[in-house]
């Protein structure tokens, strides 16, 4: 399918700013802008600022709960952002938060977590796996039943949570459900959509090696499965999976690789592949009107996974 028609107009409308150099900080605040501009009509939500022990110092992380939301415990979502491992915060993704609490019914954990190059590989890893022993720890005094916690993320931040999904499997906590939003699962980035929308699509293949390369992965063997959760050895036992992807999404081959091979594992699978859409089209509901939808459908599966 070609183009949606809104997201052609935003890819022009970068294309028409002109490409600055790339840096680290430019892309953070572009994303930062991009959200701004992107979450007009945000859903409305309760929400607390929270600081998370980790082993890397204090986390900056924000509890979501929907609107006048009683204090029973609620199923749960511990959500990482995107942006590469190099980008994003709490702001540039507060809108998909919003939104998918408010479709689902959950209470939503949003986590700040280290970025590179300050931090390189694995500190994002690691205070991910400290925010989820902390929220399972702390479940009922967050109104969240830690039985029914679930795990997502944008792009970066689902990698964050496929790989803790598997590592859960091991070692603890239950997970009840993983939500993976055009998911970057795969390092060495193998599969057509990786040729066939390496450039001029939003995310391109320029982006992903600065961000190897901030990482300080360059050189290093990037089939990792801390890196790439998609080469994991084994995929049996792990939770049941909502994948979605974009069809003009130069990773969109990664979220349909691990979906497939969740399917062979056993695993309850729910994948809806966007046609038409781009990379992080959800987050772009004010200028990609087929986002908010999106984002709205999702949190229904969630609330079906989950209970």
């Amino acid at each position: 399918m070609t183009l949606d028609p809104h997201a052609r107009r935003f890819l022009d409308m970068i294309a028409l700013g002109g490409v600055a150099e790339p840096t680290v900080a430019g892309r953070r605040v572009s994303l930062r802008n991009l959200a701004r501009l992107a979450a007009r009509g945000a859903e409305a939500a309760e929400t607390r600022d929270l600081i998370l022990p980790s082993p890397g110092g204090p986390l900056h992380a924000r509890l979501y709960a929907p609107p006048g939301s009683d204090a029973r415990p609620r199923a749960g979502l511990l959500f990482f952002h995107g942006g590469g491992f190099v980008a994003g915060d709490l702001d540039t993704h507060d809108g998909i938060c919003r939104a998918l609490t408010a479709a689902s019914g959950c209470r939503t954990v949003s986590v700040a977590y280290r970025l590179a190059p300050e931090h390189p590989f694995p500190a994002a890893l690691e205070d991910a796996r400290a925010s989820l022993a902390w929220v399972a720890a702390q479940g009922p005094a967050l109104g969240i039943d830690p039985a029914r916690l679930a795990l997502g993320g944008d792009s970066a931040g689902a990698g964050l949570a496929a790989r803790l999904a598997q590592e859960a499997r091991e070692h603890g906590p239950p997970i009840a459900a993983q939500v993976l939003l055009c998911p970057v699962l795969d390092g060495v980035g193998e599969g057509a959509s990786r040729t066939d929308y390496a450039s001029g699509h939003f995310l391109d293949a320029a982006t992903i090696a600065r961000d190897i390369d901030a990482l300080g992965l360059t050189g290093h063997d990037l089939s990792d499965p801390r890196l790439s959760p998609l080469r994991a050895a084994s995929l049996a036992g792990l939770p049941p999976a909502i994948i979605h992807t974009a069809e003009h999404d130069i990773v969109r081959d990664d979220g349909t690789a691990y979906a497939a091979r969740l399917t062979e594992a056993g695993v309850p699978v729910r994948h809806t592949c966007h046609p038409g859409m781009i990379h992080f089209f959800y987050g772009l509901g004010g200028l990609v009107p087929a986002g908010r939808p999106a984002l709205a459908m999702i949190g229904r599966e969630l609330a079906e996974v989950v209970g």
